[in-house]
């Protein structure tokens, strides 16, 4: 029951974070496009302001879920007299989830930060400048988070 519940947190998590993304890059950035400087970056400053609030506490659930849910499993192998070899799929899984988090945090406490003191000040240019930063990093933590959910599902060939 608990693994059940620890795995719904960390694929609930998920959603919220790469969907989210999806979202932000697919279909808000491109419809936001239409608006002036000045409405486009406090729109998206305050968008991505209640988005990465949210990320916050999607990135450490998934983290902490995930972590637990491999000690789990470790830890009933090995009580059961097998010895645990964490699967390739899970490494590349655990892996590229702890560059994600890095990624978003350099997003949140730098370029985030950045954003909303270009935007406070109304520097238009710098503000912009900032968000395609952002832009660029969420697309990469966008295709990592895209690839451990195919390896995860598919798994790697070999």
């Amino acid at each position: 029951m608990l693994y059940a519940l620890l795995k719904t947190i960390h694929v609930l998590s998920i959603l919220v974070w790469v969907g989210g993304m999806a979202f932000a890059h697919f279909f808000l950035r491109p419809a936001v496009s239409r608006l002036e400087a000045p409405e486009r970056l406090r729109l998206m400053h305050d968008v991505l302001g209640r988005f990465f609030s949210a990320v916050l506490w999607a990135a450490g659930l998934t983290l902490v879920s995930g972590l637990w849910m491999i000690g789990r499993v470790a830890k009933q192998l090995v009580q059961g007299g097998g010895s645990f070899a964490m699967p390739l799929e899970w490494t590349v899984m655990a892996a590229l989830g702890v560059v994600m988090v890095v990624i978003f945090g350099h997003i949140r406490f730098a370029l985030y930060t950045r954003l909303s003191l270009a935007v406070a000040a109304q520097q238009w240019p710098s503000a912009g400048e900032s968000l395609g930063h952002i832009r660029r990093w969420v697309s990469i933590n966008l295709g990592l988070g895209v690839t451990i959910v195919v390896v995860t599902l598919i798994g790697l060939p070999g």
